[in-house]
Order: C-alpha cells, then structure tokens, then sequence
C-alpha cells in the first residue's frame, strides 16, 4: 500500500541558488539566472518510492519539476479502479495543466514509482513564470497541449470500451432468452420423441391394418403440411382447447387435457381428426391420437429451436455490423407473427410464474413495409419486464390497433406500477430497480433506441398501482426520417 507524501523531507531553496540543476531540465534550458529569480524559492522534497505525491481532489495544486525520479498519475475509477494517464521522469514538469486550467486542487493522483527528489513550485509563483518567462511560457504551453492530447485520446478509447461493454451486456441479455428456449425445446423433443418410439411399438403389436396405417400417413402428410395455423384471440383459443378436451375425454382418449392445447396451437380441431375414431379400435384409439400429439409437438419444438437459433444468429450478426452497419434492406413486417414467435419463446416464463397471456389483437392491422430490424427484442425485453412486474399468478394483456398513422402495440401488466421518482429514468441503459445479478438496466434503452432509431417509431408509458402499459407506435409508411 502506497504510503502518503508526509513521510517525504521538504527544504527551501531559491530558484537561482537551484539553477545548476534547473539549466539541465528541457524547460529551463534556455532561462538565465535572472529569469529564475520570479519563482522565489522552490521546496525541494525527497521522496521515497511508492508514495502517495497528491491525491485527486484532495490539497493544493503546485507546479513541480522532476529533479530525479519516475513518477505516474492515475484516476480512481467509481468501482476503485485505477485510470492511467502519464508517467513523468527525470527532467520532466508537471502539474502546469491543472493550474492553466484553473483548479485550485488536483484532479489526478500521483505517485512515486523509484526514489525522487521533486521541486515545488507554488501556483503564484508558477504564474509569475509564466508572465516573465516567454521561452519557459513555450515549453510550459507546449506540454500542456501534448498532455491534454494524450487524455483525450484516452479519454475517447475508454468511452469505446464503455460503449463495447454496453454492447456485450446487452447481447448477454437479449441471448439469455432464446439460448434457454432452445435448451429446454430440445429436452422436450427428447422426451417426445421417447414417448412417440413407445407408442409406435404399441401400435405395432396391435397389428394396424392397412386402413389404420393409411390412416396414420394421412395424419402425418398433414402435420408435415407447410400451412400455417391462423392465430387466435386468448378467448378464441381457450375456448377450442376446451371443447376438444371435452370430446377427446368423451371417447375415452387419455392425457385429453395435455393434447388438446398442442393440437389447438397447430390449428387442428376435431373435425380434423374424427376420422381416427372410425379407423381404430378403442384400444388402439388413444395411442394413435398420443402419437398424432407426440409428432405435432415435435415439430412446434423444432420450430422453437429454429427461432431460437435464428434469433442468436440474428444477435451475432448485429454485433459484427456494429462498427460498420448498412442500410437495411425493405421488408414486410406482421407485427402479429413477430409477436407470436416471441410468446412462443417465452412461454416457458410465463408458465413457470403462472401468468397467462390475453391478446386482443385487431383484424385490421397491415403488414408494413419497413427498413426496420430488431422488433423481435423490443417483444422480448418488454414482455420479460411484464413478466417480471406481474403477481403469481397474473395476466399480461398484449394488445394492438391502429392510432392515425400508427400501427400501435400495448402491453400492460397488474404490477405495482412504476414508482413517480423512476419514472424519467426508466429508458436510461443501466437504470434498474430489480436486485443485483438479476436486472442489467438494458432491456428498455435496447427497446426505445430500437422503436425510435430503426423504424422511426415511439414508445411510451403509463402506469398506477395494478397497471402498468408500455405502448409502441410504428408508422404505417415505414421509417420516418428524423
């Protein structure tokens, strides 16, 4: 540990009597006695190593002159690092910046790092110098201007590595979401594909027959269809997951409750499959309808883990566009159909804190032609905020409609609502009031530099008690130039 500048020796010397050694030093080279005699005297200090010279903040400025030694300055940081900023050694100055600048104390540390002997030179005397001196006023200047140089090179390369930290905890942060969801896809799909290998065994002891067999291809070509089930209101859906588990209980099908939402989610309904009853025998009947829900989930899993993965890769090519990104190209946009990936993806979420998710999705909303990219994680931050803020159990409302020119999205929790004192600060990066190790502050400054940079939109919010809404507007003729 450093020990501090008390420790050091001081004695008193004028100017001219230190000429000898001053004439050796670059700034005083070209300096007569005479021009000496404005300094007066100067404190002559030696200084052991590792000592403490001046702290930021802390004491007098002075002007000092480096008769033998090395010494470095440094800045603390405001988690106790240390900033480096120059090492000064034999022959050099140093101190003029902070008092050309105006600061009465310093705002850097120093220390010594071997054995020094210092001059010291009080700010008056320093000025008195400056006045009288011209060739030392040059030098002095000239220092002055490397000096601040050098800080503001360093300056500007340590906001870069701010500003890729940022980048690198908000990547960590929108990663986390489609890595987990890929991971436990993967589990299910084994799990899945275990219970569908079995299934398959029992049906072949029973011994199909051709049309059972036929029936089970047909079953299959339609699951592996490319066509795409239409997306249905939170009411809509619940309504024929209830109905199909009605009647698949009412023809003796087991675990009717788990398969009736995976069918539903894939658009079939029981028209679809009353076929089966036809072809099959009550025995074999269930089995052949857990196998059909076995091979649907299957592919919704796969899905899931191609969303996935195509959101990380996504990710990983937003950082490589980082310091050189192009114009986007045109696209369409189905503010639906992004939404729906999402909700997919953090369905495990909203299950495991018991939150069910109601959408009122309107019929009229277009698909929008846009330059935009990144929709996908304003979804997402937005939607993991909600589920954060919600009670167990809960409800998260998602909603859409068109407002004038806007395409306009709503998502409103039951939360305890954002206190007034946060409220001007919710969209600034690293502002967050969750507990350390769980909130990175990103989530919303991601989201508004997304609504508002990429596609020229707005986001905003209301909250109270019971009720918190985060509202997106996109315009509906693509970007808007700022």
């Amino acid at each position: 540990m450093a020990q501090e500048l008390a420790t050091a020796t001081a004695r008193k010397v004028s100017a001219q009597e230190l000429y000898p050694e001053l004439h050796k030093i670059p700034a005083f080279s070209e300096t007569s006695e005479r021009d000496l005699a404005c300094i007066g005297d100067v404190e002559i200090l030696e200084i052991p190593a590792g000592t403490v010279v001046y702290r930021g903040g802390e004491g007098q400025a002075y002007f000092w002159i480096v008769l033998h030694g090395e010494l470095r300055a440094y800045k603390t940081d405001s988690d106790g690092g240390q900033i480096h900023i120059s090492v000064v050694k034999e022959g050099d100055t140093f101190g003029e910046v902070t008092i050309l600048v105006g600061h009465s104390t310093p705002t850097a540390t120093c220390e010594t790092v071997t054995d020094s002997i210092l001059g010291r030179v009080q700010p008056e005397n320093f000025w008195n110098l400056m006045s009288t001196c011209p060739v030392v006023r040059k030098t002095v200047l000239e220092n002055m201007s490397r000096r601040l140089e050098a800080y503001t090179a360093l300056t500007l390369h340590r906001e870069k590595l701010i500003s890729l930290g940022t980048l690198a905890a908000g990547l960590m942060h929108e990663l986390n979401n489609p890595g987990a969801a890929a991971k436990r896809a993967a589990s299910q799909l084994r799990e899945n594909m275990t219970r569908q290998q079995e299934l398959s065994l029992r049906m072949s002891r029973a011994q199909l027959s051709p049309d059972q067999l036929e029936c089970l291809a047909q079953l299959q070509e339609e699951v592996f269809a490319p066509a795409r089930p239409q997306v249905m209101n939170s009411l809509e859906q619940s309504d024929a997951e209830e109905a199909l588990t009605e009647w698949l209980e009412s023809i003796g099908v087991e675990n009717a409750w788990k398969m009736a939402p995976t069918l539903v989610a894939a658009g079939w309904t029981r028209g679809d499959i009353e076929c089966t009853q036809q072809s099959f025998t009550p025995a074999v009947l269930s089995d052949a309808l857990n196998w059909l829900e076995a091979l649907i989930s299957n592919m919704q899993l796969v899905g899931t883990i191609e969303e996935s993965i195509a959101r990380v890769t996504e990710l990983v090519m937003a950082v490589k566009k980082y310091a050189y990104e192009d114009k986007n190209k045109q696209h369409k946009l189905d503010i639906h159909d992004t939404f729906q990936s999402t909700l997919t993806i953090l369905g495990h979420n909203f299950r495991q804190k018991q939150v069910v998710i109601e959408k009122q999705f309107a019929s009229d909303i277009p698909v929008l032609t846009t330059c935009g990219s990144g929709i996908s994680q304003v979804w997402t931050n937005l939607l993991d905020n909600a589920i954060d803020a919600s009670p167990e159990p809960g409800k998260i409302v998602v909603r859409t409609w068109i407002e004038g020119e806007w395409v306009c999205v709503g998502i409103a929790d039951q939360g305890p609502g954002i206190p007034p004192e946060h409220r001007a600060r919710v969209f600034e990066p690293f502002f967050t009031t969750k507990p350390i190790g769980i909130g990175t502050g990103l989530g919303l400054d991601i989201a508004h530099r997304v609504v508002t940079g990429h596609y020229g939109g707005q986001i905003s919010f209301t909250s109270e008690p019971g009720r918190t809404e985060f509202v997106v507007k996109l315009p509906l003729t693509g970007p808007q130039k700022q």
